[in-house]
């Protein structure tokens, strides 16, 4: 076959591959342009959903009553894990936005003079004497729990590690009472620093995490919620 033949028999074919597509108006630069539209629509909306909850009113009394937070880390074997050193980054992700809040928390040092591992232990085994006791020693008006759960694994298609992060939280008045309950996940692909990925996934989650449980703070916080409970 001649050199010109053979160009035009590409061409032809070119043409006859290219018709379907062309037909149903396909378009690399079109796709890529309507995936990032709907990613501005999905933040825009969520953006949307956190002034809602932040413009809750909020009594000024509210405010100044004192939170303490504690969160566990759950590992793979199902253990809870609250030890400072293993998520003092992620209660920093939490405390630092409650308190642009104007909400009023313990600090860490001030959680560990006051309560022992033990008694923290025992809290996030759903120990309601040990909740007590926790607030009652802090003279807390509420108590915060949170549990993080970081998964991570290799894709062995794209040949890359993820991660998957679940968190969730509870609001209680010193008296146990449930206030405030709410989750949060993300998931996301990952390098070789898998921690630092879950970090980030938590700080991504936090704004929303945070304004939930900030407007069912100021909505169902009375006073008989936060009140001390009875000496036994």
């Amino acid at each position: 076959m001649r050199p010109t033949s053979a160009l035009a028999l590409v061409a032809l074919c070119a043409s006859f591959a290219a018709g379907p597509l062309a037909a149903q108006g396909f378009s690399f630069s079109r796709d890529a342009a309507q995936q990032q539209a709907q990613e501005q629509a999905t933040e825009a909306a969520k953006q949307q959903r956190i002034s809602e909850l932040l413009s809750t009113p909020c009594r000024n009394d509210l405010k100044g009553k004192k939170i303490a937070v504690v969160i566990g880390e759950v590992q793979s074997n199902g253990w809870i894990v609250a030890h400072w050193e293993n998520y003092g980054r992620h209660y920093q992700a939490i405390n630092t936005r409650l308190r642009a809040l104007g909400l009023t928390t313990f600090t860490p040092e001030e959680i560990r003079r006051q309560i022992a591992q033990a008694e923290i232990d025992a809290y996030f085994r759903n120990d309601p004497d040990a909740a007590l006791s926790a607030a009652r020693r802090l003279g807390a008006s509420f108590m915060l729990r949170g549990l993080i759960t970081a998964q991570s694994s290799f894709n062995p298609l794209v040949r890359v590690n993820q991660v998957s992060v679940n968190m969730g939280f509870t609001l209680t008045g010193a008296n146990g009472r449930i206030i405030s309950n709410t989750e949060a996940s993300s998931a996301s692909y990952a390098g070789a620093d898998v921690a630092s990925m879950a970090l980030t996934l938590v700080n991504e989650q936090a704004d929303e995490v945070v304004a939930k449980l900030y407007s069912d703070y100021c909505r169902n916080a009375g006073l008989n919620a936060g009140a001390k409970p009875a000496p036994k």
